[in-house]
């Protein structure tokens, strides 16, 4: 389905109530499937995390999670503890080109016994379950987290528990802390200093745990964005978000400072409001943060403004390669724009009115919005319709974490309709 997307009036204050959070429901869907006592509330209407739910139900020999990486990484760990069972873990065309490598490796060291069944290296992995004993392994932590948290999420399961070493510059560390502050909250001791995690065994069944997944903050991400684009006063509540928060992008309410986004917290709900304020040319390091890199750099071309983004090396093994997907996608709007393995630098334009009026200075240009089927493109892009009308492609892509996102635009004014 594709979508012209425009908006023909200032954006309307709205309160949203966003869906829980993917990066917590899926670790909670999985350590409820080794410690059943575990209640989860508010889980994720996401893809992924209805995938994670039925691989984990699923009794079948091979296991199809499409385009869902997380499961993927978390399963493949899940899986080698099922003793006696042989499953093909597989996914989509593009799941089959993101390498999985460091973390068979490690699971290999382990004593697992896992191997591919088409490229050395790459999905699908055919993994024979058995009783785990080794409990020291060391990893690459410079790649992706994933990796990381499925290690530590079956590590309680482990007849001696585990201590992990990292190697080399540690990546999303916020996504490793709030492994450890989920196992904490099950009841799994777990320690974390210099280099080295260690997880104690607790073989036994946890005591019965009711947890409450927080809301999403790589969604309220786009709204931070709306927000920063609109004229000043703009107001919008999101619920249900902590102060204290276990995600790392909970980093949004100090970044989007910069934007004139200025974030209130009042009984579980943030309210984003629009200040008067025109930011230059910002510069943001993204190493802990990489899933709103696309939002930050729709947000400042909307604005007119320069950015400098560092650390996003992840976003080459995503949906797709999101630098250059960025790169592409902005050019047709007219960005000046240049990415490196790891950066991205936009340069600061005129294109748009500055007046704020809502008849954009673009009209035209950009028309069409290709998502790769990257839910993050679709929705880091779809702001823009503040300042210019155009075509999002394969607008069903946001299923995958927040399958309500279009009619949650609706209720703020923005207007859609299939071509």
């Amino acid at each position: 389905m594709d979508i012209k997307l425009q908006l023909h009036k200032p954006v309307a204050s709205a309160a949203i109530k966003i869906t829980g959070s993917k990066s917590e429901t899926n670790r909670l869907l999985l350590l409820q499937a080794l410690y059943p006592g575990i209640i989860i509330g508010n889980i994720s209407e996401s893809d992924d995390s209805h995938a994670m739910q039925q691989a984990l139900a699923s009794t079948d020999s091979v296991i199809d999670i499409h385009h869902a990486g997380t499961a993927m990484r978390f399963l493949t760990a899940y899986f080698a503890l099922q003793e006696g069972r042989e499953v093909v873990l597989t996914g989509s065309q593009r799941m089959k080109e993101r390498p999985i490598g460091v973390l068979v490796d490690a699971l290999r060291s382990l004593g697992v016994q896992i191997e591919y069944t088409e490229n050395e290296g790459y999905p699908p992995l055919k993994i024979m379950g058995r009783k785990l004993t080794q409990s020291g392994v060391s990893i690459n932590a410079g790649v992706s987290s994933q990796y990381i948290t499925a290690l530590l999420l079956i590590a309680g399961r482990l007849e001696n528990g585990l201590e992990l070493t990292l190697e080399g510059e540690l990546t999303s560390i916020p996504y490793i802390k709030m492994t450890l502050g989920l196992l904490d909250e099950v009841g799994i001791e777990n320690s974390f200093a210099d280099n080295k995690i260690t997880v104690k065994s607790a073989t036994n069944n946890q005591q019965p745990a009711t947890i409450t997944v927080e809301s999403d903050w790589s969604s309220a991400s786009y709204f931070y964005s709306i927000v920063a684009l609109s004229k000043v006063g703009t107001a919008i509540t999101l619920s249900a978000y902590k102060q204290n928060s276990l995600q790392g992008d909970s980093a949004l309410a100090e970044i989007y400072k910069d934007f004139g986004v200025e974030t209130s917290f009042q009984d579980n709900a943030i309210t984003l409001t629009k200040l008067n304020l025109k930011p230059e040319t910002l510069n943001f390091e993204l190493n802990n943060t990489p899933d709103i890199a696309q939002t930050i750099a729709v947000t400042c071309f909307g604005l007119g403004i320069g950015c400098y983004l560092t650390g996003l090396h992840t976003l080459k093994i995503k949906e797709t390669d999101r630098l250059e997907a960025l790169k592409t996608e902005l050019e047709k709007f007219g960005a000046t724009i240049t990415v490196t393995n790891d950066s991205l630098t936009l340069e600061p334009h005129n294109l748009f009115d500055p007046s704020e009026a809502l008849t954009p200075a673009l009209e035209g240009k950009g028309e069409a919005v290709a998502t790769y089927n990257d839910h993050r493109m679709a929705m880091a892009f779809a702001p823009l319709a503040i300042k210019t009308p155009f075509i999002i492609q394969d607008a069903g892509v946001v299923s995958k974490s927040y399958p309500t996102f279009w009619e949650d635009m609706k209720v703020l004014g923005f207007e859609m309709r299939e071509v």
